[in-house]
C-alpha cells in the first residue's frame, strides 16, 4: 500500500498534518507519521505552544533588507550593530551557516546570506538566490573584503567561483575559507575550532 493510499484511510486532519510534515526536508513518511501521532497524544499545552511558535515564525520573522539573514526588524543584529566591521562581508549559503561562524568567535564582520547555491541540476540558478543583491551591495557600499564561505562541495565551489568572477571588476578583495573543512560537508556541521581555523587562514582566490 502506498503512502498516499495509507493517508486516505486516516481522518482528514491527521492525513493533512502527515502530508505537511512529509514536505519538510529530511522527513520521510514514517517520521511524518510518528510526529503526527506524537502530537495527537501530547498535552494540549504542547500542541498549542507549537502552533503559536509556527504562527510567530511567519508573523514575527523577516529577512534583513541588507544581508537577508533572519531578523525581527528591517536590519539583522549584525548589520545594525555598531561593533561589527561593516566593510567586511562573509557570504554564506544559509542562515544556519551564520550561526556556525558565530560559534567560532573568530569573526567580527557582517554577512550576506544567499539562501541557496548555484546548482543547475537542482533548478537553482543565479537568479534563484541573493547573488545579484550581493554584487549590487558591494558596488554601492564601502567594502574592503568579501569572504566567500560557501560549503566545501561541488555546488558550493561553483557558486564561489561565480561570485569571485562577478566581484573581480569591482576591485574588491575576495577570499575563501582555508582548506581543512571536510570536502562535501556543510558549514553548519563543522566544529567551531576547525571552522575558526579555516576562517582565520582564509586565502586569496
Amino acid at each position: 500500500m502506498s503512502y498516499s493510499n495509507e493517508n486516505q484511510l486516516l481522518v482528514e486532519p491527521v492525513a493533512k498534518l502527515i502530508e505537511q510534515f512529509g514536505r519538510l526536508p529530511g522527513v520521510g513518511p514514517k517520521t511524518a507519521s510518528r510526529l503526527t501521532f506524537f502530537l495527537l497524544r501530547a498535552p494540549e499545552e504542547q500542541t498549542k505552544a507549537l502552533s503559536e511558535a509556527l504562527a510567530g515564525l511567519r508573523e514575527g520573522v523577516r529577512f534583513c533588507r541588507r544581508c537577508f539573514n533572519i531578523a525581527v526588524d528591517e536590519l539583522c543584529v549584525y548589520c545594525a550593530s555598531p561593533n561589527r566591521e561593516q566593510r567586511l562581508i562573509c557570504v554564506v549559503e544559509e542562515p544556519l551557516d551564520v550561526l556556525a561562524i558565530e560559534r567560532t568567535g573568530s569573526y567580527r564582520g557582517v554577512y550576506h546570506v544567499l539562501h541557496g547555491r548555484i546548482a543547475p541540476l537542482e533548478g537553482m540558478n543565479r537568479e534563484d538566490i541573493y547573488f545579484d543583491e550581493l554584487i549590487e551591495r558591494v558596488r554601492n557600499e564601502p567594502t574592503e573584503e568579501v569572504i566567500i564561505a560557501t560549503n566545501p562541495n561541488t555546488e558550493g565551489q561553483a557558486t564561489a567561483f561565480y561570485i569571485q568572477r562577478a566581484l573581480a571588476p569591482l576591485g574588491v578583495r575576495a577570499t575563501q575559507l582555508a582548506r581543512g573543512l571536510p570536502t562535501g560537508g556543510d558549514l553548519e556541521w563543522a566544529d567551531p575550532a576547525t571552522l575558526g581555523s579555516a576562517l582565520e587562514g582564509r586565502r586569496e582566490f
